[in-house]
């Protein structure tokens, strides 16, 4: 991983030569450890730490019952800790006589950030939060493998939830039957909250599946997304269930408009906001103008929502590598909503689908 790790420090301040990543527990991880160890497989690593050198070299310190999984990680001078004073003096240790040294703070807990100062009383803590999300915004060949695999699993299941469907189904039933789906696939598991939403419950974006029954004539809006190897991929698909409305037709027919147009501004150098504004454009020249109330999309990798999003608000110009995704929608309260959502890689030439679900086949049941 000595590519990844210089690529970090080509990015980073020139006079920070250390940067020490910190995992904590459950949730509380940096994912930018991930990245630079490309521990992808194994252990949960709670209580690592990762120190990044400027030639590329990487010390790894792991609790010991990670040791068989911390083997994995090419090119890194492996230690375990027992004791929590063992780990404080191996902080110490590999920091000494480092003036700055490099953290990341977003992803890094209060406890530890503060643990790491009082460790380190004669260094400055240096924010490197950009540089690691830059250097990980772009994905090598290994990373775009495990978020293709990702995107065909969803994919897959896209495809199937059409047999999924009947009359009388609850949200969470289908949410249920979405998961089990990709871990038969060969997914870790859900890469975030599946989302499950009919009729009202499609016209919030961000809404939590529950105890409500499917009818004939309603949308079925469908947001799931697979982890393989730590890398995510994020899917929306929208059908209408039974026989729709004319209405619900336009508005299906509005937002594949608007996601085309939003995959024709791809190209290096693109901006965001451009993207996002062409996608706009499309459902603001239709009866829906103002009910597309979100971005158009946003970065992906070992986070679903890693790094910028597609928006007006956020100056960011796409790179060959970069995966984002382009989901735009039309939210209309007391009929419905409908999303559409695909994954793609930026190319030299524009872009490529990384997700193949079918959307050709709006209506089901």
């Amino acid at each position: 991983m000595r590519d990844r790790v210089k690529r970090i420090f080509q990015r980073a301040p020139a006079d920070v030569d250390l940067i020490v990543l910190q995992n904590a527990v459950a949730e509380h991880k940096d994912m930018s450890f991930f990245h630079a160890t490309d521990l992808v497989a194994g252990g949960g690593f709670e209580r690592s730490v990762a120190a990044l050198h400027r030639d590329g070299s990487l010390d790894l310190l792991v609790p010991a019952l990670e040791e068989t999984s911390a083997k994995r990680a090419k090119d890194a001078a492996l230690s375990t800790y027992v004791k929590a004073d063992e780990r404080k003096e191996w902080i110490k240790r590999v920091a000494q006589g480092h003036a700055k040294v490099g953290v990341n703070p977003p992803e890094t807990t209060a406890q530890d950030y503060l643990g790491l100062q009082e460790l380190l009383p004669g260094a400055a803590l240096v924010d490197v939060s950009q540089p690691l999300a830059d250097a990980r915004a772009v994905k090598d060949a290994l990373e775009l493998a495990r978020i293709r695999k990702a995107a065909k699993i969803v994919s897959e299941v896209s495809d199937a939830i059409p047999g999924m469907l009947r009359e009388g189904l609850k949200e969470f039933e289908l949410a249920a039957e979405i998961c089990y789906a990709m871990q038969k696939r060969g997914a870790t598991g859900p890469s975030f909250d599946t989302i499950v939403g009919f009729k009202e419950g499609s016209a919030e974006p961000h809404y939590a599946p529950g105890d409500v029954p499917l009818r004939k004539g309603e949308f079925v809006l469908c947001d799931f997304g697979a982890w393989y190897e730590r890398y995510a991929s994020d899917l929306t698909s929208t059908w209408m269930f039974g026989k729709p409305t004319k209405e619900m037709e336009d508005i299906w027919d509005t937002v594949k408009r608007a996601q085309d147009a939003a995959f024709a501004a791809i190209r290096p150098g693109a901006k965001g906001a451009d993207v996002h504004n062409a996608a706009a454009g499309v459902i603001d020249a239709s009866p829906w103008k103002g009910r597309f109330i979100h971005s158009v999309g946003h970065s992906l990798g070992l986070a679903v929502h890693d790094g910028p999003a597609l928006s007006p608000r956020v100056d960011w110009t796409l790179e060959e590598g970069m995966v984002v995704t382009i989901e735009p929608g039309i939210y209309v309260p007391g009929i419905g909503g409908v999303r559409i959502e695909d994954d793609v890689v930026v190319t030299k030439d524009g872009y490529q689908k990384l997700t193949t679900a079918r959307r050709d086949q709006r209506v089901a049941g």
